[in-house]
């Protein structure tokens, strides 16, 4: 990399780690507060809705995110032709979303869902608003005023939340803080942001834009449908309660994988886009961050599932227990997450949207089996049924967009051999913990998550562990970074 785009991904990683470390901290600690004052069935209530929003976001974007990021001469016509278009869909979005909400409701078999669905589906036109703002700043690997509109939403909206749940406004106290959540980034983002659109539509930037964008928005959708598509058949064969128990295990295993996984993406997909005219430079700055990001999550989700039980008994309490199992499968889903991640940011940095379309198309099919394992065998078996689907998506999505950088399957798990071998290790001793040793829940969770550290670290030491090396060095270097600046 040179100097400056070194020193810009860096930047962007430091203040997307940290940031992204503050916002899931406090929505973790939010999270924990509402799950105690909530119940499963709540939670699930809101899941329900959730399921037909989550699907909406991939038309919100359209795939131009990602073509205004990847074009290298962007003008104020692109964005706001972008703008504009995003907002006529996101307006569409919503209409359909209100005069479908009976229906929805009639679907699941729940009557607060009509005017839950029309309530929460204005997020949808907030975040049409938004997006070229997000967009811009994303461009410029400007992570730090992001995580800093992003950390003020959360704090705020989270206050909220915990406040209507203690007054006892139930499932509308999750409905208000995800509402003000949205609206209060989309102001702090145009506040923050000098970029005001103009009064301009090109058909020819649309046409440029789309031409990328829509095997994106295909692969988008897809990709939405498939990991929502369990949580619907939860919702419709299963009830709202169990939903709410495998949407509660589901965040703690985001936390660990999905959640650091995107928080890469966001970074990876500009920096390696600007590498696309050094192949060789590009192959190794992306083999960096893919070993790096699996050596931490691997240990993470082993060190959750198991102290899995522990977990959920400190933090959300024991009417929670029955998520235990869930999670601890979860977290094998998980370990999956961040190579397909980055294997489709890969794929996008070489401009291979058609066949990123087409890998998603075929791999999703392999959830059909898990979805009907799930109708007819339950959730557990369904969750199982995911970590091979998951795996299968891997390997072929790893054949092809390795191939792209002379990065074999094979060579990848060579790669990842150190990193697996001391989560599976660490693993192995807590569950040894949980076993042998007597005391209380709470005792046992802090005892499990120090030890899993502590051994982490030590083993890592010890061998010289190349990802452990190479993230220590670098965040030696920020803090010595951040350090020079005060002085």
């Amino acid at each position: 990399m040179s100097v400056d785009l070194k020193q810009k991904t860096v930047s962007g990683l430091t203040w997307n780690f940290t940031g992204n470390a503050f916002e899931k901290a406090i929505s973790l600690v939010v999270g924990i507060i509402l799950a105690r004052l909530l119940t499963p069935r709540e939670y699930g209530l809101v899941g329900m809705v959730t399921i037909f929003i989550v699907l909406t976001q991939p038309f919100i974007n359209s795939g131009f995110s990602q073509a205004l990021i990847r074009k290298q001469d962007c003008d104020q016509k692109d964005f706001s032709t972008v703008f504009y278009f995003n907002l006529f869909v996101g307006l569409l979005i919503y209409v359909i979303l209100y005069f479908t909400a009976p229906f929805i409701s009639t679907f699941f078999k729940e009557p607060q869902l009509t005017k839950l669905t029309r309530v929460i589906g204005t997020i949808v036109i907030i975040d049409a608003f938004t997006l070229i703002q997000t967009t811009i700043l994303t461009k410029e690997i400007n992570f730090k005023k992001l995580t800093q509109i992003n950390i003020a939403s959360i704090s705020v909206s989270g206050v909220i939340g915990i406040y209507l749940a203690y007054k006892g406004f139930g499932v509308w106290s999750l409905v208000y803080r995800a509402i003000s959540q949205h609206i209060l980034r989309s102001a702090f983002l145009w506040t923050g942001n000098r970029w005001m659109p103009s009064r301009v539509f090109s058909i020819r930037s649309f046409k440029e834009m789309f031409g990328f964008g829509s095997n994106l928005l295909v692969t988008a959708i897809i990709d939405k449908l498939y990991y929502n598509i369990y949580n619907l058949v939860i919702a419709k064969f299963f009830s709202a309660k169990e939903l709410g128990l495998y949407s509660r295990a589901d965040m703690f295993k985001s936390l660990a994988s999905t959640q650091i996984s995107e928080i890469i993406a966001v970074v990876a997909f500009p920096a390696l886009s600007r590498l696309q005219n050094e192949p060789e430079r590009l192959s190794d700055n992306y083999k960096k961050i893919l070993n790096s990001t699996m050596y931490v999550v691997l240990i993470l989700l082993l060190i959750i599932a198991a102290s899995a039980e522990s977990l959920v008994l400190t933090l959300i309490g024991e009417k929670w227990i029955e998520s235990v199992i869930y999670l601890q499968l979860l977290c094998f889903v998980g370990i999956f997450y961040p190579l397909n991640a980055m294997a489709r940011t890969l794929l996008y940095v070489y401009g291979k949207g058609r066949l990123t379309l087409k890998l998603e198309i075929i791999t999703k099919l392999f959830m059909i089996p898990a979805v009907l394992t799930g109708i007819f065998l339950g959730i557990k078996a369904m969750i199982v049924a995911m970590i091979i689907v998951s795996a299968a998506e891997y390997i072929l999505k790893a054949f092809y967009s390795g191939r792209l950088i002379g990065y074999s399957v094979l060579s990848q798990f060579k790669d990842l051999s150190a990193s697996f071998f001391i989560a599976i290790s660490v693993g192995a001793f807590l569950l040894l913990v949980d076993h042998f040793i007597d005391c209380s829940i709470a005792v046992k969770f802090i005892l499990q998550i120090g030890l899993g550290t502590i051994l982490t670290v030590s083993v890592s030491e010890i061998f010289k562990i190349r990802e452990y090396m190479f993230i220590k060095e670098n965040l030696i270097d920020i803090i010595k970074g951040l350090l020079n600046k005060k002085s």
